[in-house]
């Protein structure tokens, strides 16, 4: 299985100090920075958009992986890859059947593409972009707002899912979980599959954040 690398997600963090936010988990060790786009009809909630990304993106050599929660996200591709983003990820449930040549165009652009499933889409709606895809990203809260807990059942997809990579040539796929990750369960989620550890408010509500990234990372 590829290596873990921690991906806080900003839509924890203090929207009025963005920048400063960015910087500090550049400095305490992340390795990904993960930014939750809302668009107010995919999910209810508005966060923000490309506009964000384009301002964060000289604060921070990370890698800005670019989460789109959004209808018609084809629409948006050519505004997130200008701003700087190096990772879109675009939903099955938004893209039908026009998920895997959605990701070719990304990568045709010159960002690495990602596809995602909500916690109701059963898992083999990403096998079909294992084949294509530079990263897999599994949902394990509800799209649309922060601090939920973790639904259990995420682990047998994540299990699946890096089965079906691991049989299919791919083993070495990142595959990204997102949503109700703690220092708690963190090492089973890891144990089932997933490298790449999305986390918001268990990063920024910590006393230390650079202990709490090495711990999730090292569990």
């Amino acid at each position: 299985m590829p290596s873990v690398k921690i991906a806080p997600s900003i839509l924890a963090a203090d929207f009025s100090k963005m920048g400063y936010e960015v910087e500090r988990l550049t400095e305490n060790g992340a390795d990904i920075i993960h930014c939750d786009v809302m668009d107010g009809s995919f999910v209810p909630p508005i966060t923000f958009g490309a506009q964000m990304v384009k301002s964060i993106r000289p604060l921070t050599s990370l890698p800005l992986d670019c989460h789109l929660m959004v209808n018609h996200p084809e629409t948006q591709i050519d505004g997130f890859i200008k701003a700087g983003a190096d990772n879109i990820s675009v939903h099955a449930e938004a893209c039908g059947k026009g998920l895997v040549s959605l990701m070719r165009e990304i990568q045709a652009h010159g960002a690495k593409a990602s596809a995602v499933i909500n916690p109701e889409t059963p898992v083999e709606a990403l096998f079909d972009a294992v084949e294509v895809a530079d990263m897999l990203l599994v949902m394990s809260v509800h799209p649309g707002w922060g601090g939920q807990k973790f639904i259990p059942e995420t682990l047998e997809k994540l299990k699946k899912l890096r089965a079906f990579c691991v049989k299919n040539g791919k083993a070495d796929l990142d595959i990204q979980v997102d949503g109700g990750v703690t220092e708690d369960n963190v090492g089973e989620i890891i144990a089932a599959g997933a490298n790449v550890i999305v986390a918001g408010s268990t990063v920024f509500r910590a006393a230390d954040m650079r202990a709490v990234i090495t711990k999730l990372r090292t569990a």
